[in-house]
């Protein structure tokens, strides 16, 4: 091939990546580095390739492609080929890659050979973005995982207690008690959750009594997720920046998403009914 080839194939490697079409993207910018590994974008070319296969999910292409670019990068300097290297190796479970990554990029992560294992704080995390988009509140483990901790409406797919590996890229905020929080897409589930789904009518008669709820299956290690917490708004809304209470239970007729074993539920339910069983009352549904 001569300089006009590579011309012409880097065209149309960009042309295909303005309209995302990204197989012919991520082949066309491969076949162009590996014909000019030593162009001094050599580097720029590596990442978007990377970064096509990403979009693609094609995660063994986006961690091979990403490896040359992250070898590119400058250490320590935020460079986003280690971001996007450390969730392909997290996927991967090439956990070496992944601290490499992470260190890389410019954050400290613990050491250890293993599956990464921490405490990121807690996030916004939409999981099945192309389809409901269901916003849930998540303990990030390593900057590219986190584990879900609301119990998700059973439409959602997800379960109480998964792990999903989200993206890097902020996408809408939520407002908590002043502070705010970047939300991320899901891209995959990593790890599912054992714990179904469980959802049942309660009638409580205060907000102390949903609240008394939710505090009884957390003391078992489950989780108890009212319907008036569940607030449905559009996609461009969620994508957007939003205020919550950490604080909101609204009493009455509702349904609770349960996550347990469902042989528990009844005897968890019951305790909590006659703890005050002029107040509160509660029917079986269905099992998600």
């Amino acid at each position: 091939m001569t300089r006009a080839d590579d011309r012409e194939l880097f065209k149309t490697a960009y042309e295909a990546w303005e309209a995302k079409n990204w197989v012919v993207a991520g082949e066309s910018l491969e076949r162009l580095v590996q014909r000019r590994p030593d162009h001094r974008r050599a580097g720029v070319w590596w990442y978007d390739a990377a970064l096509a296969y990403k979009f693609l999910r094609n995660w063994v292409k986006a961690y091979e492609l990403g490896r040359e670019a992250a070898a590119r990068a400058k250490r320590g300097k935020q460079d986003p080929a280690f971001w996007n290297l450390g969730i392909a190796a997290t996927i991967m479970e090439d956990w070496a890659t992944a601290r490499d990554a992470w260190r890389g990029y410019g954050l400290t992560v613990p050491d250890g050979d293993g599956e990464i294992m921490a405490d990121f704080g807690v996030t916004p995390i939409r999981l099945n973005p192309d389809g409901g988009g269901e916003v849930v509140w998540a303990r990030r483990l390593c900057p590219a995982r986190a584990q879900v901790l609301n119990v998700p409406t059973p439409e959602s797919g997800r379960r109480f207690g998964e792990i999903v590996v989200h993206d890097g890229a902020p996408n809408g905020e939520r407002t908590v008690d002043g502070r705010t929080y970047s939300v991320f897409d899901e891209l995959l589930l990593f790890r599912a959750s054992g714990l179904p789904t469980t959802t049942v009518e309660v009638t409580a008669a205060t907000p102390e009594d949903v609240r008394a709820l939710a505090a009884l299956f957390d003391e078992h290690g489950y989780a108890a997720e009212p319907s008036s917490g569940v607030r449905m708004i559009c996609a461009c809304c969620s994508e957007s920046s939003v205020a919550q209470d950490s604080h909101h239970a609204v009493a009455g007729g509702q349904r609770v998403n349960l996550a347990a074993p469902v042989d528990e539920i009844p005897a968890l339910m019951e305790r909590w009914q006659s703890a005050a069983r002029e107040r509160r009352s509660w029917t079986a549904a269905a099992e998600g």
